[in-house]
């Protein structure tokens, strides 16, 4: 959906009077709202919102072959559906540019962060791994979805367990599973800054979203007390400047934190 040249024009004056239309500054988080159990059959699930953006994410656990190059580790997928339901810009058929984009950068951040250790995921040395799938649905997209559905994979990440196995290997639904998948204590978190003309924002609406004409997504956790910004992507027409990057990785450290205060008092 393409935004006028007016709203652009009248959106890019209220950004430079550092103004926006929900009375947040320009790099203000949206409000963050988390629950879980949203799924009988998945072994982690959480709902998120992130202002009027609504996603769901769920794990599901299946014992399966390792990688040729990673024998000794379990396997990692994130897939997407975006379903017509949360935007009237999505479509049904086959994934756009968008559905394939959200899963890899979600998939990034959390295989780089080292936020599930793989190597406690080996079932059977030299034999069977597990396979950690991780699916994300948008019920509403309002902006930021990126961001939001990263919140919800980490958030059912934390929730999710291990399903019991039989002696053949095969996952025993009538009992009851006893044990986390096995997580580091890192809290990988996706920040998208959007750009209109001279201005940045974060945690933009859809309104605002459609009016900017870049965007940059970095994922970032904290190791040690050291910030470490593991997956980067840079999307849309307009450029950033060596100088626009430099000032967003100052402010990521302060985000970060403030993003994690938020969502630490739902997942702890």
């Amino acid at each position: 959906m393409d935004t006028s040249n007016l709203s652009k024009e009248f959106l890019s004056k209220l950004f430079s009077d550092g103004k926006r239309f929900d009375s947040r500054g320009l790099l203000d988080l949206a409000h963050v709202e988390i629950s879980f159990d949203v799924s009988s059959k998945a072994e982690g699930s959480a709902r998120v919102k992130l202002g009027k953006t609504e996603v769901i994410a769920g794990i599901k656990l299946s014992p399966g072959d390792p990688y040729p190059d990673s024998l000794d580790k379990g396997n990692l997928t994130v897939s997407g559906d975006l379903l017509p339901l949360a935007s009237p810009r999505f479509e049904l058929g086959p994934p756009g540019f968008d559905g394939i984009e959200g899963p890899r950068l979600i998939d990034r951040m959390i295989r780089e962060s080292g936020m599930i250790s793989l190597d406690k995921l080996v079932i059977k040395k030299g034999g069977k791994v597990w396979n950690v799938f991780i699916d994300v649905y948008p019920i509403n997209d309002d902006g930021s979805l990126i961001d939001a559905s990263a919140i919800a994979c980490v958030a059912a990440l934390k929730q999710a367990m291990l399903p019991e196995l039989n002696d053949d290997l095969r996952i025993d639904y009538d009992k009851e599973a006893k044990e986390k998948l096995p997580l580091s204590n890192q809290l990988p978190l996706s920040f998208t800054f959007f750009k209109l003309g001279k201005n940045i924002i974060l945690h933009p609406t859809r309104e605002e979203e459609e009016a900017c004409e870049g965007k940059v997504t970095f994922g970032i956790s904290k190791w040690n007390g050291q910030y470490m910004i593991h997956s980067g992507q840079k999307g849309m027409a307009s450029p950033f400047s060596a100088e626009e990057i430099g000032n967003i990785a100052k402010i990521l450290p302060e985000k970060y934190e403030e993003l994690c205060k938020k969502v630490n008092k739902f997942i702890k």
